[in-house]
């Protein structure tokens, strides 16, 4: 185990034993997701609705959310998820598309769900939506599963 294997509260949290409080406690609190204020929402087995408030400095000059902080959401949302699975993951390609724009105050949710989970890599969707539900973006990635 590892400094990257707690909690928020220090206590050592085993991957193989606990996938779903791993995702959470600990992928779901990661530093740089945790300083824009994302929250996991929603965890299980391979799955995660993980959201984010938009404030002001997550703009572009436009007004509009910058596409890096909802790829980020995205991200997120997939590292959760992937996690969730029991296998220590990483991305291995996220692609993007942006459908409409979000403004400051909304509340974006991105929430993963597999498409094809195997030994080694995996598959995602994550759909990126307002508090309205509409849909602001689509997104999907490859996790790598380190099997030891």
């Amino acid at each position: 185990m590892s400094d990257d294997d707690q909690s928020s509260n220090g206590k050592i949290i085993d991957i193989k034993t606990d996938a779903l409080r791993y995702a959470r406690e600990v992928i779901g609190c990661d530093p740089f997701a945790s300083s824009l204020g994302m929250v996991v929402d929603e965890v299980r087995d391979s799955y995660a609705r993980v959201s984010l408030t938009i404030q002001h400095r997550f703009c572009n000059t436009g007004g509009r959310t910058h596409g890096g902080v909802l790829f980020s959401l995205a991200d997120q949302a997939l590292a959760v998820a992937a996690h969730s699975t029991g296998l220590s993951s990483f991305a291995l390609e996220i692609k993007i598309n942006y459908l409409q724009g979000s403004r400051p105050g909304d509340k974006i949710t991105a929430e993963a769900t597999p498409v094809d989970v195997r030994n080694r890599v995996s598959l995602w969707n994550v759909n990126l939506t307002n508090q309205n539900g509409d849909k602001i973006a689509v997104a999907q990635g490859m996790a790598y599963h380190l099997v030891k």
